[in-house]
């Protein structure tokens, strides 16, 4: 019996952990859901509704979604994106990703909404995204001017990469004629560097509903 996923295609959340399944290269039914229209079976397994929920064969459930991909990655991490030889960078990356959460997701709804609804703050609330977004540019020129490579935290790429991901590119996306000529080289590099790569395409690939078809879609693996 393999876990089995909700999960909603867009959703910034669950498209980190659908890349920490498939970069763990996990094998997971995948039951792709809508918010207006939420399974029973996935709001007794986590009655706080939130999307994305993993149901494990021991009926464990996890219900975050860095939980996800740390989970995902203990059972199998073939690119060592946990870091397991440098203990100080998995707190680093976990640190980081909370940040993401907890601060700049919600004033990038805050700079998106502004966006939409074309308000005269747009530019004010782009800013304070930036002070983020600012960080990661200097991460990523940081590690390139002393390595070579281009990675967030530690000597090489990390679960933090992936983690981010689904971010930086909604960010990318409010206003993308401003975005493509901004200061962030090193960041537009790496963002499209991983929007181009198999395995964003995997964990991106369409499902059909699961509440329409009762399908359940396999999702990673080798």
């Amino acid at each position: 019996m393999l876990p089995i996923m909700y999960s909603l295609q867009h959703c910034p959340y669950a498209m980190r952990a659908r890349l920490g399944i498939v970069m763990a290269q996990q094998q997971v039914m995948l039951r792709a859901v809508t918010t207006k229209n939420k399974p029973e079976e996935m709001l007794a397994a986590s009655p706080k509704g939130t999307i994305p929920v993993l149901v494990l064969p021991n009926s464990r459930v996890i219900d975050e979604s860095l939980d996800i991909m740390i989970w995902a990655l203990q059972q199998n991490d073939p690119e060592d994106l946990l870091h397991k030889d440098a203990p100080n960078d998995l707190p680093a990356m976990i640190d980081l990703v909370k940040r993401n959460d907890k601060n700049f997701k919600p004033q990038l709804e805050i700079y998106k909404k502004a966006k939409r609804f074309h308000q005269k703050n747009e530019i004010e609330e782009r800013q304070k995204c930036e002070i983020f977004i600012a960080e990661l540019e200097q991460r990523l020129t940081t590690k390139s001017l002393a390595t070579g490579g281009e990675y967030f935290v530690g000597q090489k790429p990390g679960l933090i990469d992936y983690a981010l991901l689904p971010f930086v590119r909604q960010f990318s996306r409010v206003n993308r004629p401003w975005f493509i000529q901004a200061q962030y080289p090193n960041l537009r590099a790496w963002l499209e560097a991983h929007l181009q790569s198999r395995n964003y395409a995997k964990a991106m690939a369409k499902y059909p509903l699961w509440l329409d078809e009762h399908e359940e879609c396999l999702l990673g693996g080798f």
